[in-house]
């Protein structure tokens, strides 16, 4: 941005030397490139970070002058007299497009005489380096080098139908810009248009067939808010860029608009003559006059700056930057809402900046003691590392997926809430701007992904928040989720999640309860538990789903709530010894009805077994011939032990058929 020495000082006084002034705004984050002589003018570039647009004008950098060097601060007029009839008698303005121009003002000024602009204005653009046109489209020029906001002039009797029409573009349309080329226009760009065609690119240029010449008489002045990602698609695609673009891309100050179209009317007047309809037209949204405030506590600036700022000192200077006290005192805290042109104040952390970049970054010493702590991971972090390495060493790959996705994977899989996703509004991907609820459809989304590239049955697991409801601020709606797809069998996957919960504590045990979720087979779905409170959900996914992805082989999915796991974790459970003696290990096979399951057999197994047993374990099952079609064949393996002796064979065989009798009593089990 490049801002003369003799126009800044209409705004704010000056009297500091040149070296003075770009130190101290080199100091508050404005960088000087350069600084050069222009037909004695001085031209000074200073380099300006995107978050900040509000010094891409004269006015913004004069109100960083006054703050700095505490001196007053001066708007020019902007209150231009109306005498001609109402605008709304002899135009109008129609915008079709209000996601992609929320906000159109229009004012028109007729017997206007076009000519060369004064000597004044025609140096202050040279030393911009801007080459004068006309009084007509300096002053434009003028006023967004002045305040930052884009403008344009129309020569009103070249409309067709004398309208504007705000809309998309539409495809195979044409238009020549003031350049004198010719762009096609998609049905995603925002074009300013009559009755008829395209009359100007929005936010980016206007068009030749409009554009204002020496015959020009009544003149329509845009001023206008247009979508900061479509002007730099636009922009991007027709290879066209302009100092307006460059302005709406970053931002500009949405209550501003008025302003500065009535800064170019008054500057129209003065300049070329002319009559001012009375009014303006606008099309759009209104934009709220005040915006939320910000909450600085006072602790927090020792904290982080490492010295002590008296409060008033924090006051007066937020207050110089512009922000509104809202007089929200409490409790060692204050509350500032940011003007307007500050697009980039919105948390307290930037009111701590704005704080010490005013107060001044060499005030602070460089021996302050900040307090340091020694860093450690959280139980939570350890957990997952411990659950992580369990699955890859099971040759699982750990996969990385982002938060946001669309309405085919959001509605895929959702065991755990039933309230509507949350939707982010302003999100850059369109398609994708749903925060997900479960972690199941984006892994199987990868896995589709693989099997196209023929990397075959690619076990993938994650470790993610998710999003359950409305309500974010509560932490038991977006809870930390492991996920994990495979091509294994339901007993593989259960089986391995018993491995995790073994790895977490080795005295928790799972229970499984059958699940007719649709997403899963009937008879191949589960909720699991872990000591009554819902782990997660185990199932084998139904062709249905698999066809949604175009998943060609069978698969397995578990998804499981960390923090349950973390509710009862012990990663140091007491030392046991190695056995001294030897084990002795017994078969059974039982008949049973197909309603039974196995965490029936094995919490019956457990409680009759006495304490001898050290172990049970599913074998096979069987179902066929020579089984009756309601029934089926379990084959348990049991393993005795006794700490202090050798077991005998009687032992075993009594805690075997003390086995037998409670599962013929309590599961109505055949012994084969």
């Amino acid at each position: 941005m490049i801002v003369s020495w003799n126009w800044l000082k209409e705004y704010v006084r000056l009297d500091m030397s040149v070296e003075s002034l770009t130190d101290r705004l080199m100091m508050s984050g404005l960088n000087l490139e350069s600084v050069d002589d222009v037909d004695g003018d001085l031209a000074i570039d200073l380099e300006v970070t995107s978050n900040r647009p509000d010094c891409l004008s004269h006015l913004g950098i004069a109100r960083e002058v006054s703050v700095l060097f505490d001196r007053p601060f001066q708007t020019p007029p902007a209150h231009p007299q109306e005498k001609g009839p109402k605008i709304a008698t002899v135009t109008s303005v129609d915008n079709q497009a209000t996601e992609l121009c929320p906000q159109y003002f229009a004012r028109l000024v007729r017997g206007v005489t076009v000519g060369p602009s004064p000597l004044w204005m025609q140096r202050r653009l040279k030393t911009l380096g801007l080459r004068p046109v006309n009084n007509i489209v300096d002053i434009t020029n003028y006023v967004l080098m002045e305040c930052s906001q884009p403008l344009h002039a129309f020569d009103f009797d070249k409309l067709d139908g004398r309208k504007i029409v705000v809309r998309r573009g539409v495809a195979g349309e044409t238009i020549t810009a003031i350049d004198q080329r010719q762009y096609q226009i998609t049905p995603d760009m925002c074009v300013i248009a009559d009755a008829r065609r395209p009359v100007a690119i929005a936010g980016v240029m206007g068009g030749l067939d409009s554009e204002i010449n020496a015959g020009t008489t009544s003149v329509l002045i845009e001023s206008a808010e247009f979508s900061s990602m479509a002007v730099r698609s636009t922009a991007r695609k027709l290879s066209l860029h302009s100092d307006s673009s460059y302005r709406f891309e970053r931002g500009i100050d949405r209550q501003g608009l008025d302003w500065a179209s009535r800064r170019c009317a008054q500057l129209i007047l003065d300049l070329a003559g002319g009559e001012l309809c009375t009014g303006s037209l606008f099309a759009g949204s209104q934009v709220a006059s005040q915006r939320e405030p910000i909450v600085l506590r006072l602790s927090q600036i020792p904290r982080i700056l490492g010295i002590e700022i008296d409060k008033e000192t924090i006051i007066r200077i937020l207050g110089s930057l512009g922000l509104t006290d809202t007089q929200s005192h409490f409790a060692g805290t204050v509350a500032f809402s940011p003007p307007s042109w500050r697009r980039d104040l919105s948390r307290e952390i930037d009111l701590i900046e704005e704080v010490a970049r005013v107060h001044g970054y060499e005030k602070i010493p460089e021996d302050v003691r900040v307090p340091m702590e020694v860093s450690k991971s959280t139980l939570r972090d350890q957990l997952i590392q411990r659950l992580a390495n369990v699955l890859l060493a099971a040759g699982f790959h750990e996969a990385v997926t982002i938060t946001f996705v669309g309405d085919d994977l959001a509605s895929l899989f959702r065991p755990w809430t039933d309230a509507a996703p949350m939707r982010v509004e302003h999100s850059s991907r369109q398609r994708e701007n749903i925060l997900r609820q479960s972690l199941v459809p984006s892994l199987l989304a990868c896995r589709a992904q693989n099997e196209r590239h023929k990397n075959l049955n690619a076990q993938l697991f994650e470790f993610s928040r998710v999003f359950l409801g409305t309500e974010p601020d509560r932490p038991e709606t977006q809870p930390t989720l492991l996920s994990f797809v495979s091509g294994r069998s339901f007993a593989e996957m259960k089986g391995l999640i018993e491995s995790l919960v073994r790895a977490t504590s080795r005295e928790a045990r799972i229970q499984t309860r059958p699940s007719d979720r649709p997403e899963f087979i009937p008879g191949r779905g589960a909720e699991v538990l872990l000591s009554d409170k819902r782990l997660g959900w185990l199932g084998e996914l139904a062709p249905l789903v698999r066809q949604k992805l175009d998943l060609q082989d069978a698969v397995t999915v578990v998804e499981l709530d960390i923090g349950v796991l973390e509710g009862i974790a012990n990663f140091w459970p007491p030392y046991q010894a190695v056995p001294e003696f030897p084990a002795i290990g017994r078969d059974i096979n039982f008949l049973l009805d197909e309603a039974v399951t196995w965490q029936e057999v094995e919490d019956v197994v457990r409680a009759s077994a006495g304490p001898l047993l050290e172990t049970v374990s599913f074998v096979s099952q069987y179902r066929g011939q020579g089984i009756p079609a309601d029934k089926k064949s379990y084959v348990l393996h049991l393993q005795y032990r006794a700490k202090d002796r050798t077991l005998t064979g009687e032992e075993a065989d009594r805690a075997q058929q003390a086995v037998v009798s409670a599962c013929v009593q309590s599961l109505a089990a055949v012994q084969r």
